[in-house]
């Protein structure tokens, strides 16, 4: 379990994806409200795409707006007005240096907003970033309200990322042994090994309902896109993670009957 936010390394492995030539560029990171930081949501949209959080506790949330903005009184209760314009745009120009430093590998998604932390408070690029991230969640929570097909797009999204947490969970979900695990090479082979596998089970999936479906097209049924956007490949229920042992003894068999069949008069006998 981490102990910090996730956000950095939610980003770090967007940007790196996104680097790979001959890839379709990401441009919607989803995730839940452990993985966002109002700066994290600026420091995305500077790299070119934007984070979508599914908050919890969402009726406490706000909507930030900068001063003076008129506000409908449907809506003053949930506004705060403390968003400074004259901040962002202070830090602005390092807050694009980050963006830039991130974008050329000069340093990692995930050192960046650690260093943005509640412990940069203060900072012109920390304030920057958080309330350039603010007014980035405010339109973001009036789509995710407003429109449906929107949020059921998230939400299509995240629990895609969620049944991949279930498929490593079913293939172990056990603690690792005390001798295990204690220096950081041991760490990254074991973790390592578990998404190796959960990648095997993921790229099986896949390459299995893609020849289903181009023989169920090819057989004249109709198919939509929109259908296929909604299966995704973690399923596992008709995977034996346990596996079958089988052991060799019928090459055995008339020796363990010989065997059986003496150690049977031998206690007759006795």
């Amino acid at each position: 379990m981490l102990n910090e936010r996730q956000a950095g390394v939610a980003i770090e492995d967007v940007e790196q994806f996104n680097r790979a030539e001959g890839r379709i560029r990401l441009s919607l990171l989803c995730v839940d409200s452990h993985s966002h930081t109002s700066g994290a949501m600026g420091l995305a949209k500077l790299l070119g795409f934007d984070s979508c959080p599914c908050l919890r506790n969402l009726t406490e949330r706000n909507l930030f707006l900068p001063q003076p903005f008129s506000i409908p009184d449907e809506l003053e209760s949930v506004v705060d007005q403390r968003i400074s314009l004259c901040a962002i745009e202070r830090g602005w120009d390092e807050l694009l240096r980050l963006a830039a430093s991130i974008r050329t590998v000069r340093v990692s998604a995930a050192l960046a907003l650690q260093r943005l932390g509640p412990a940069a408070r203060g900072d012109p690029v920390h304030r920057a970033a958080d309330h350039l991230g603010r007014l980035l969640r405010t339109i973001y929570l009036s789509d995710y309200m407003a429109v449906d097909d929107f949020r059921r797009k998230i939400h299509t999204l995240l629990d895609r990322s969620e049944s991949v947490h279930q498929l490593q969970r079913a293939i172990y979900n056990g603690r690792v042994a005390t001798e295990r695990g204690g220096r950081q090479d041991e760490m990254q082979t074991i973790s390592g090994s578990h998404a190796l596998l959960a990648n095997l089970v993921l790229a099986s999936n896949t390459s299995k309902m893609h020849d289903v479906v181009f023989a169920l097209r090819g057989s004249g049924m109709r198919i939509e896109d929109d259908w296929l956007r909604r299966i995704g490949p973690a399923h596992f229920g008709h995977i034996n993670f346990r596996g079958t042992m089988r052991f060799g003894v019928e090459r055995y068999v008339e020796s363990l009957i010989q065997a059986r069949g003496e150690r049977f008069s031998s206690l007759q006998a006795g």
